[in-house]
């Protein structure tokens, strides 16, 4: 399966951040945000990743993250021109799809402790896999209806009087077939391609599958000056108390075999001093 971070927008709810740099190139406590659904990636396996950002920021994300040899992976990047929407991600990539099953996560969604994900992505096969995080605020999210075999009865985005309280995060699975699925779609009257249209696609092939998060994750949107706030104060309270880093792509591919023993200590040696890279040269002792 391969991967696609969808970095582009124009952060809007982030001015006057975003007005000199891309929201995801933000730090959440410690790390750039993208730092995040990186790792999300890489821990699930998935290191074939295409990067779609805006061309202004381009460079910048290449500066940050090269080619991924770093991590493990194989990056490549691809621009948005205008934010038409997440479907729109599905067309600018297709090259990059081509006939494999892919994963896309949003550069601002952050998740901890998610323990589906891996075996979400290990039984897929065909169709699309979408994800239910009970909130207590449906309102302000997309949410899925499902019966009681976890069919899924009604998607709707945004509801005035919510049908669920299951919400969809920003990290969708799907086959091959999205991206002409995401060509043929008509933009809905904001003038994007949504994402809520290529779900309720594949619902009416029947190869739709909805996954319930298990309770104790966290998913967290960090698109809005609060919520960054709030997801740094969070990577900060775990961090401190359990020892560990949260979205640390470099641990991300040691521990999943993406580099090798030798590869990781070349890269510590190569990181500057930081309380970063005291943290990966513990890793590193505890390899051994």
């Amino acid at each position: 399966m391969k991967g696609i971070i969808l970095a582009g927008g124009m952060g809007s709810r982030l001015y006057p951040c975003s007005q000199y740099l891309n929201k995801q190139l933000l730090p959440v406590y410690d790390k750039p945000m993208i730092y995040y659904p990186l790792t999300t990636l890489l821990e699930n396996g998935i290191n074939e990743i295409c990067i779609i950002t805006s061309e202004n920021y381009i460079a910048e994300f290449r500066q940050l993250l090269g080619k991924g040899t770093r991590f493990g992976a194989k990056i490549t990047y691809k621009i948005q021109s205008k934010p038409r929407g997440i479907s729109e991600a599905f067309v600018i990539a297709r090259n990059f799809i081509r006939n494999s099953n892919v994963a896309l996560i949003l550069g601002d969604n952050i998740f901890y402790g998610c323990k589906v994900f891996t075996r979400a992505i290990k039984q897929f096969e065909k169709g699309g896999t979408i994800f239910g995080y009970k909130v207590s605020d449906p309102t302000r999210y997309g949410v899925v209806e499902l019966d009681s075999r976890n069919r899924v009865i009604s998607l709707e985005e945004k509801p005035k009087e919510p049908k669920s309280d299951l919400a969809i995060p920003g990290f969708y699975l799907f086959d091959k077939q999205v991206s002409e699925i995401s060509k043929a779609l008509k933009p809905s009257a904001r003038g994007e391609l949504e994402i809520t249209d290529v779900i309720s696609a594949y619902k009416d092939k029947e190869e739709l599958k909805v996954v319930k998060i298990n309770r104790g994750c966290a998913w967290l949107d960090a698109g809005t000056s609060t919520a960054l706030h709030d997801s740094a104060a969070f990577i900060q309270a775990i961090e401190h108390r359990q020892g560990i880093k949260v979205g640390c792509p470099e641990e991300a591919a040691l521990m999943n075999n993406l580099i090798s023993k030798d590869d990781f200590s070349q890269i510590v040696s190569n990181t500057p001093d930081s309380e970063y890279k005291n943290y990966l040269l513990d890793l590193l002792a505890k390899k051994r």
